[in-house]
């Protein structure tokens, strides 16, 4: 049975800077608070906690003492997040993606010069991103998932300006554009920006020619993982032998009965240590 690691898989530019940073930091100083799970995967959040990560949320945030050094994680953090440690004297190592600051740019623009019209925010409701995103425009924003949703939420005789989550699948956000389109009545305009990060969503296509290339395919992902369970998905859809795991742990023996090959992937928040430790099990049960 051979075994191959997917060489696209594993971390984005954005959460690989973000790691790198929190090494950095914990290196210099033996501790490092975090405003949230700096990944979506509890095997590298262990790891982290292991050299001084401690993880907080925003409640812990408004008691931290003056001097307290915080690093905010790339899915970003609205503009209440950074008044707040300023008023308390805190210390934010900002680890936003560069690709999730510029949309939240963008929006804040599109916010104040147009304050009438309708911000509408393609992703998944109370994700850290998407928070992120809503904060730029004061809490106006709508999130939509689905081409329903949009027209039930949206008022036809307004102005609406449509911007995507950056890990988003681009078929959902076209099927959204699309019913907008014939949604909005002139002479009210509508404006769709493409906001998704290519390096995320050209792992879609990636996946599904990974996974039709072998017998079965270990997809090593965090449960809290969104991108993770659209990538899955998409695997499976191509390959039915395709299975999620967390860790080796997860790993069954009756999965690979008859398998001449097997290929092992993830999630943007995968880190590839974890799936070399899935591969090194399954040639222990080979």
């Amino acid at each position: 049975m051979t075994i191959e690691i997917d060489e696209g898989s594993g971390f984005c530019f954005g959460v690989t800077t973000a790691i790198g940073k929190a090494e950095e930091e914990l290196s210099r100083h033996g501790s490092l608070y975090c405003l949230g799970d700096i990944v979506h995967n509890g095997r590298e959040c262990d790891r982290l906690r292991r050299l001084g990560l401690v993880t907080i949320d925003h409640a812990a945030l408004a008691t931290l003492p003056a001097g307290s050094r915080v690093l905010l994680r790339a899915h970003g953090e609205p503009p209440a997040t950074y008044e707040l440690a300023a008023r308390r004297g805190i210390e934010l190592i900002d680890a936003t993606c560069p690709v999730v600051l510029g949309l939240q740019r963008r929006i804040r623009q599109v916010h104040e010069a147009r304050p009438d019209a309708q911000i509408a925010i393609y992703g998944k409701p109370g994700h850290a991103e998407v928070l992120g995103l809503v904060g730029q425009t004061d809490g106006r924003a709508v999130v939509i998932e689905t081409p329903d949703q949009a027209a039930e939420r949206l008022d036809p005789r307004r102005d609406v300006y449509l911007f995507s989550q950056t890990t988003k699948p681009l078929e959902g956000f076209s099927h959204v554009v699309a019913r907008l389109a014939v949604h909005v009545e002139p002479p009210a305009r509508f404006r769709s920006f493409d906001t998704i990060c290519r390096q995320v969503a050209n792992r879609l296509p990636h996946i599904r020619r990974f996974a039709a290339r072998h017998d079965v395919v270990i997809f090593v992902c965090g449960r809290k993982s969104s991108n993770g369970r659209v990538l899955f998905e998409a695997g499976r859809d191509v390959n039915p032998r395709t299975h999620l795991v967390e860790s080796p742990a997860d790993l069954s023996p009756a999965w690979f009965d008859g398998a001449r090959s097997v290929g092992i992937c993830g999630a943007t928040s995968t880190p590839k240590w974890l799936m070399e430790q899935c591969r090194d099990a399954l040639r222990r049960m080979a």
